[in-house]
């Protein structure tokens, strides 16, 4: 039996392309409003094999879901500080 041909992970999907074959990997990504920064470096890995050969792109990636994850923290600080308001001020 021959194994199914690899993904092409450096295609960028579509717009015509239906959101449910997108890869789940892209789609958590493209949460982030990262997923440019992260196609940049796909291509990267797909030119030279080698994110060493292309460190401006991976290191807008990194900055771009730094931002991403710092302020992913802080909304989830500011909902547990609401959360221990709302129990202190029930009965």
């Amino acid at each position: 039996m021959a194994s199914p041909p690899p993904q092409n992970r450096s295609r960028r999907p579509s717009p015509s392309e239906d959101q449910d074959e997108e890869e789940p990997v892209d789609q958590m990504i493209s949460r982030t409003g990262c997923i440019e920064q992260h196609y940049a470096v796909q291509e990267g890995m797909a030119d030279h094999q080698d994110w060493m050969k292309f460190p401006s792109q991976v290191q807008t990636f990194k900055d771009c879901m730094m931002i991403f994850q710092k302020a992913w923290k802080e909304q989830l600080m500011r909902q547990a500080q609401a959360a221990a308001v709302w129990d202190t001020e029930s009965p």
